[in-house]
């Protein structure tokens, strides 16, 4: 039951860490780079400029979303006292 209550936190903390990565992405680039980071899509971009900025990209995106994900699962056992998801990794 508390899987399916914690859809609402799990959607709304997608959509914020997407913005806080997407932003602390830019800034990050614009201090390696003063030029707009490259995209895939763009037709005459360089592997050399845009093999880095992807792997920035996906490091961002990722750290950022475990964090955001990780903090909304704390408030909602806050708020309703259940934890959504594993309490301890298996061990093996």
């Amino acid at each position: 039951m508390s899987k399916i209550l914690f859809i609402p936190f799990s959607v709304l903390g997608g959509v914020l860490a997407g913005i806080i990565a997407k932003k602390t992405f830019a800034g990050l680039w614009h201090a390696v780079d003063k030029e707009e980071a490259p995209d895939p899509k763009q037709r005459d971009v360089s592997w050399r400029k845009l093999i880095p900025a992807l792997l920035l990209e996906g490091a961002i995106f990722c750290a950022v979303r475990g964090l955001v994900d990780h903090a909304a699962r704390q408030a909602f056992s806050t708020l309703t006292g259940t934890w959504p998801g594993e309490k301890h990794p298996d061990a093996r």
